[in-house]
């Protein structure tokens, strides 16, 4: 394995190509460490903000009087507002109003840290689109299923979990997958509180080596290959949920 990483260090002497996450140990370790932070990033803030979206959309459908008051007003401002603001927001404002916890040395740290922060943020405001969809997709529920489960007694509560948000969440896919892709790219966004992810940790690279081109082409091929897992995924699910005569 060592002989592979060194063509890379070859190739850097030979024709200034500069890729030191792939011959230098240390650049590596710190290179991947911040893919694992941008990965973890994304699989937490998706099933978060999936979860949120569902709450919302159940909050609006079986209690509307009480999704006026509160759902409609969140997704207003946190739909409407630079997500970066909300993140400096969660960070900087309500971060500082929370109490201090001593470490096992006996300094205070913060409650909760960037990266928690981060994925407060990033899925209240992915949630607030989430909740759009999931309740465009439910609305595409046809009305005689509804009626179907009012005639048999159903709860409006049973209602929503068996019939409505099964459904809703097929004909919501393609909007959902939309939402998510945009997730993935707004995790980069973690970079402005000093989280460790691959910007962040390309930055100091590129500051450490000159190389801000390699950098560039390097993030530019990951993320491209994030998004593509995500919405291969997601492609699978449509798949797997589609419906006979529903396209989904």
């Amino acid at each position: 394995m060592d002989a592979i990483w060194n063509l890379f260090a070859t190739l850097n002497a030979s024709t200034g190509i500069n890729l030191p996450y792939l011959y230098d140990a240390f650049e590596r370790s710190r290179f991947f460490a911040g893919i694992g932070h941008t990965i973890l990033l994304v699989a937490s803030c998706m099933a978060a903000s999936v979860v949120l979206g569902a709450i919302g959309a159940l909050v609006q459908i079986v209690w509307p009087r009480v999704g006026r008051f509160t759902v409609d007003p969140l997704i207003k401002v946190f739909r409407n507002t630079p997500p970066i603001i909300q993140l400096y927001f969660f960070y900087f404002a309500i971060g500082n109003l929370l109490p201090k916890m001593a470490n096992a040395a006996g300094q205070q740290e913060p409650l909760i840290d960037a990266l928690g922060w981060t994925i407060i943020s990033l899925s209240v405001y992915t949630a607030a689109f989430n909740v759009e969809s999931f309740r465009a997709g439910i609305e595409a529920v046809p009305r005689t299923m509804i009626e179907a489960a009012e005639a048999l007694c159903c709860r409006p509560s049973q209602i929503f979990l068996k019939i409505l948000l099964p459904l809703g969440m097929r004909f919501s896919l393609p909007s959902l997958t939309n939402n998510l892709v945009d997730l993935v790219k707004q995790t980069s966004l973690a970079y402005a509180i000093a989280v460790p992810e691959l910007l962040y940790v390309s930055s100091q690279i590129w500051a450490d080596e000159f190389n801000v081109k390699e950098m560039m082409f390097t993030l530019l091929l990951v993320y491209t290959a994030l998004v593509a897992v995500v919405v291969a995924i997601m492609h699978v699910i449509e798949r797997k949920l589609s419906m006979p005569g529903y396209q989904s």
